[in-house]
């Protein structure tokens, strides 16, 4: 299995090649790419050292698998290049997700849904994926009608960049700013570029993303989405209406039985899920469970996981995995 990784010097490219070796994937031949600058240096992988490649070298090695993340605009200039040799491209940015002609796969809900005419896949955007997860079984039991999400994202979803200026502030260190102002004892309710609606286009994946991969457009979604200083983990609180009524224990159940998701929900001993726990982990943690008691239907929850793992490189390696363990590459 001959994989190559774009952007493999990127904060999310080094987690990928992290996973691909925790969960053993069957990699022959390893495939490091990146921009021309890095084109040359040395890099490790499983203990060994490899030498990063540009990417039309990379196409011409013909890799089986190349799990892309490096940014939109390269992923639609290149991922069409590699798919034309044969090469299944796994897309962590967000150019192809809304694409009507490609998937957009969290393998625990729709990886069946893959085809060996799949050249192209799409990984969801980071908050999406932790949310679908541990909706997945509410929504199959009980049916949403509207989710209301705000989320508190970790610097490390923008970023090097933003993580060295999380630091610097913390030093008291003058240094080159990822954001318009301090985010230090700060919260920016501002993730990535204001659309026309002044919706955040982050908060337009959520509201967009949840649809598509649910194959389902009777639900809708509303998101504000918060930058916090925490170094790594996303967190969210959900309140989501549904058709049908639930019951709490069962609910509990329903989540406890969803393969990667962890209920955390026990009040009385300050047991609920936090980035400092998920840090690491390539689980979605759920907690604060409980009813809104101001309309019927409704529930309230609070989720919790490691963006770079289960929000981008472990999905984009498990999308891999099943694609192997079906013979779809």
């Amino acid at each position: 299995m001959k994989v190559a990784v774009v952007g493999a010097t990127g904060m999310v490219g080094e987690v990928m090649r992290r996973v691909l070796v925790e969960r053993n994937f069957p990699v022959t031949e390893f495939i490091p790419v990146a921009s021309e600058r890095s084109v040359g240096k040395e890099i490790e992988f499983n203990g060994k050292k490899y030498t990063i490649v540009g990417l039309q070298t990379a196409v011409e090695m013909k890799p089986d698998i190349a799990i892309f993340s490096a940014g939109g605009s390269t992923s639609l200039d290149w991922a069409p290049k590699f798919a034309e040799v044969g090469t299944v491209v796994i897309d962590n940015s967000s150019a192809w997700r809304m694409d009507p002609t490609k998937k957009l796969v969290v393998p625990e809900i729709n990886a069946k849904e893959l085809t060996k005419e799949d050249k192209i896949i799409a990984n969801p955007n980071c908050s999406t994926i932790q949310l679908v997860l541990a909706l997945s079984s509410l929504h199959e039991k009980y049916k949403m009608k509207r989710v209301v999400i705000s989320t508190y994202q970790s610097v490390s979803g923008t970023g090097v960049k933003a993580v060295q200026q999380l630091e610097n502030e913390i030093k008291g260190i003058e240094g080159e700013m990822a954001y318009p102002y301090p985010i230090g004892r700060n919260a920016l309710p501002h993730c990535d570029v204001f659309e026309e609606n002044g919706y955040t286009k982050e908060e337009m994946k959520l509201a967009r993303e949840p649809q598509k991969i649910f194959n389902d457009r009777t639900f809708s979604v509303t998101a504000t989405a918060v930058r916090i200083p925490t170094a790594g983990g996303h967190s969210e609180a959900v309140n989501v209406e549904f058709e049908n009524d639930f019951d709490l224990n069962e609910v509990r159940q329903l989540l406890s039985q969803t393969p990667g998701v962890v209920v955390q929900d026990n009040t009385a001993a300050n047991e609920y899920p936090m980035p400092i726990f998920a840090n690491g982990k390539d689980e979605v943690f759920v907690g604060r469970l409980r009813r809104d008691e101001t309309q019927p239907n409704t529930l309230n929850m609070w989720i919790v996981a490691d963006n770079l793992r289960k929000g981008a490189a472990t999905n984009a390696v498990q999308i891999a995995e099943y694609l192997v363990e079906n013979h779809l590459v």
